[in-house]
């Protein structure tokens, strides 16, 4: 026979459930709009995710581990930045558009720090790929492309969509 303790917190975990159902179902009665559960941002490996007061970051979007993200800039919808093997930094009014994933290696074969450097001015297009490397400011770098491992875009450029930066 079930323990009393057991019985009771399997009838809260369904009462929970039921209410939880029920105000997501009355939500979209109502013409809500619905956000998942997601943790916007993510302690890891006991570093917190930096951000300041007017940085935007979408309910859908996961900013992980050691990542700075500086005034006024923006992570959109479907956004992954993945600060677990170095650090990454999005600088002053940048923007990472929709589905964009940003991430670090552990090392780099050029010895270079494997940071991840996004600079001020800078709009990163959906669906784009960043992995350690660095993208100065006032740069616009188009849908779907791929700055590949220890590459570096310069000041003033715009990449167009579907470019490839190798390593």
């Amino acid at each position: 026979m079930a323990s009393k303790s057991a019985i009771q917190t399997a009838v809260k975990a369904t009462a929970g459930r039921a209410l939880r159902e029920t105000g997501a179902a009355l939500k979209n009665v109502a013409g809500q709009e619905i956000y998942s559960t997601l943790r916007s941002t993510m302690r890891l490996n006991g570093v917190k995710p930096f951000k300041t007061n007017d940085t935007f970051i979408a309910p859908s979007a996961c900013v992980i581990g050691d990542v700075t993200n500086w005034d006024e800039s923006s992570v959109w919808y479907g956004v992954v930045v993945r600060g677990d093997n170095a650090s990454i930094e999005v600088g002053y009014k940048s923007n990472l558009q929709d589905r964009c994933v940003v991430n670090t290696v552990p090392a780099l074969e050029t010895k270079f720090p494997p940071i991840c450097h996004i600079g001020h001015y800078v709009s990163i297009g959906s669906g784009s790929l960043l992995t350690s490397c660095r993208v100065e400011d006032f740069v616009i770098i188009g849908e779907k492309s791929i700055v590949g491992e220890g590459s570096m875009v310069e000041s003033n450029v715009i990449l167009e969509p579907g470019t490839v930066v190798p390593a």
